[in-house]
């Protein structure tokens, strides 16, 4: 079991207690990614060009920090272990692979190949973080992404729908959280790359 590490945890206490805390929270931290599932559905080919654009999110997700609240309004993070890049950045990043597998796209990617693509895909990221129950000993790993298809051409909202996930995780260890969220991250990609073959015709 790891202890969590509040955000301003170091600001609380004093002494030499303050250091040992500042030292813990300077110390190297493992790398994590999530990346595309290993298993993405396919579809048809439909000749169009997907644009994959910024996921918007703030405050407490955006961050390399892995995010874990112990309480309603509580912040804080794993200590030993950090995303390889800011969590929505890094979720774009696996949703571009995502729909590549998909093959029914001839491009994906962050820009599209000439002055405007047919499709882009407009995120939210509203919720990306491991929920502590009370008294400490389990979480739930919550995900939420709100998700808009545009044409390019004129702007118009082709469809919009709200993706969820929560995934109960057996105790607050490094471990199981990360785990946690690689199976919320799967399930909300794959789910999302379906509603992108259904809608993009």
């Amino acid at each position: 079991m790891i202890r969590l590490l509040p955000l301003l945890a170091p600001f609380a206490l004093s002494g030499c207690a303050a250091l040992a805390a500042l030292d813990r929270a300077s110390a190297p931290q493992d790398v994590h990614e999530l990346r595309a599932p290993a298993e993405v559905p396919t579809g048809r080919a439909t000749g169009l060009e997907l644009t994959i654009e910024p996921f918007a999110t703030g405050g407490a997700i955006d961050t390399e920090s892995i995010l874990v609240r112990p309480g309603p309004t509580q912040v804080a993070y794993l200590p030993e272990a950090r995303w390889s890049a800011p969590a929505p950045e890094m979720l774009r990043t696996a949703m571009v692979e995502t729909a590549l597998r998909t093959g029914a796209f001839t491009h994906v990617g962050r820009a599209p190949l000439g002055a405007s693509g047919d499709l882009a895909l407009v995120a939210t990221l509203l919720d990306f973080g491991a929920v502590v129950a009370p008294g400490g000993e389990a979480a739930t790993v919550e995900m939420t992404l709100v998700a808009r298809l545009v044409r390019e051409r004129d702007a118009a909202v082709v469809s919009s729908r709200t993706f969820r996930r929560s995934v109960p995780v057996p105790d607050t260890s490094a471990q199981e959280i990360l785990d946690g969220y690689s199976t919320a991250s799967d399930a909300v990609l794959a789910e999302l790359a379906r509603w992108l073959l259904d809608r993009a015709r």
